[in-house]
């Protein structure tokens, strides 16, 4: 459990660092510019950060569920070589994803500087100025998102309906007691960036929801953070 919450933490501060930098330089000094070399690297870190983190909590949902229904076989099941062809499993689609979203982004032309309605370059914001015909990268983005959210999302439901039963049938109040504590903060940290996430991402896009959206991703982005 402490060496998937360590990889959490990691892809954590970088989250925080594809955009939080450049929101306090603006923030300082009043400057809101950004080049495009600096657009996509901060795609490449964000999208690849949002995408480990959907996985990882796949891996930790799974790892409670082991502990907790197959305690005696919990140190054959999550051994270390799983544990840690899992993490390069994730590190590894997390960073897929992100390449094919900045190869497709860089396909698409801009006519000279443009205003980004977000407060940091996210993909969905940057397409809506892009010129041209952008039906490739709308269709690439929902299916990113039912791939890395949706998919994820059914194993981690299925390990907690397993979970609870398990809880539900522990005979002492102790034993209850700590393996709720221990699952009932994963399991609200899921709820928030899953739920949030397929707000953002699934949902159609219209003017009416575009300030929604800004806000929903910043809480998305600040609530990951903490």
């Amino acid at each position: 459990m402490y060496f998937f919450l360590s990889h959490l933490a990691i892809i954590d501060i970088c989250y925080a660092s594809s955009s939080s930098p450049n929101m306090l330089e603006n923030l300082v000094k009043h400057k809101k510019t950004l080049s495009f070399v600096s657009c996509a690297m901060q795609i490449v870190l964000f999208v690849t950060c949002a995408g480990e983190e959907c996985l990882i909590l796949v891996v930790m949902a799974y790892d409670g569920f082991v502990a907790i229904c197959h305690p005696p076989q919990y140190t054959v099941i999550m051994n270390w070589t799983v544990c840690m062809l899992l993490v390069i499993v994730i590190w590894a689609c997390g960073f897929s994803l992100a390449l094919v979203h900045v190869i497709l982004s860089l396909r698409l032309t801009f006519s000279g500087p443009q205003e980004v309605n977000h407060f940091f370059w996210e993909i969905l914001s940057v397409r809506k100025v892009a010129c041209g015909d952008t039906w490739i990268n709308e269709v690439f983005v929902f299916a990113g998102g039912v791939f890395i959210l949706v998919g994820p999302l059914s194993p981690v439901l299925i390990c907690y309906v397993h979970i609870l039963w398990a809880i539900l049938k522990i005979q002492t109040t102790e034993g209850c007691r700590k393996a709720f504590s221990t699952c009932s903060s994963h399991f609200c940290v899921v709820g928030v960036y899953f739920g949030i996430a397929m707000m953002v991402d699934l949902v159609p896009d219209n003017s009416q929801r575009e300030e929604q959206q800004k806000i929903l991703t910043l809480f998305h982005h600040s609530s990951t953070h903490c």
